[in-house]
């Protein structure tokens, strides 16, 4: 019997693809993990310098690991000494090739994201030549409400236990306090509704459950 989970994305991937597509954004579906990471390398011209945020989607697909192995220059801000992290950041803001996650996407193709830092969100808006945006249908929501809902009780909460030092109440109880810490990761909260310039924001949807 085929997975009803897989079944029921390979209806609905496409259609939020037409959506997202109908707001300007490239955008693509693909079954399988593998062939999203041929995708995006497909897309990046060579000679472009890669960045990339925090995602636990693109630590699955292996694109930072990839990117390097198909001989792209990189910046990656855990790989430089601690006094130099903040300004490789800022130096992301300004590569060819940004690759990210989103937190969530509602079937109308709108994308909603929420960051501690704001370095992310702030690269898929303004600064990188192009934005390469992998998730997996576990991110996709029915409306623009829910993917604010999903973003802020379920991906932040589920986020936070990735940094134990930080101290939140959901990283103690697993809600959303609608907190102010000073280590809150919910400090931005961006929706794009429309990619502009056209096709800057590319977005490839992957029938499986990846990130959180």
């Amino acid at each position: 019997m085929a997975n009803p989970i897989e079944v029921r994305n390979s209806k609905l991937g496409p259609k939020v693809v037409k959506a997202l597509q109908n707001r300007r954004f490239d955008a693509w579906y693909v079954e399988e993990p593998q062939e999203a990471a041929e995708k995006v390398f497909s897309l990046i011209p060579k000679g472009d310098v890669i960045g990339w945020g925090g995602s636990l989607t693109v630590e699955a697909l292996g694109l930072t690991k990839l990117a390097r192995e198909k001989g792209y220059s990189v910046l990656d801000r855990d790989a430089v000494a601690p006094e130099n992290r903040l300004e490789t950041m800022r130096k992301v803001m300004t590569c060819d090739t940004f690759l990210c996650s989103s937190n969530a996407i509602s079937e109308d193709g709108q994308l909603v994201n929420i960051d501690g830092f704001g370095n992310r969100v702030a690269a898929m808006i303004f600064g990188p030549k192009q934005v390469i945006l992998v998730a997996g249908m576990n991110k996709v929501v029915k409306t623009l409400e829910d993917a604010y809902t999903r973003t802020r009780t379920i991906a932040a909460p589920m986020n936070a236990q990735r940094f134990p030092q930080k101290k939140t109440p959901c990283l103690e109880t697993g809600s959303c306090a609608n907190c102010n810490s000073p280590d809150s990761i919910c400090t931005f909260i961006v929706a794009t509704r429309l990619c502009n310039p056209p096709g800057r924001i590319k977005v490839i949807l992957i029938g499986k459950d990846l990130g959180l």
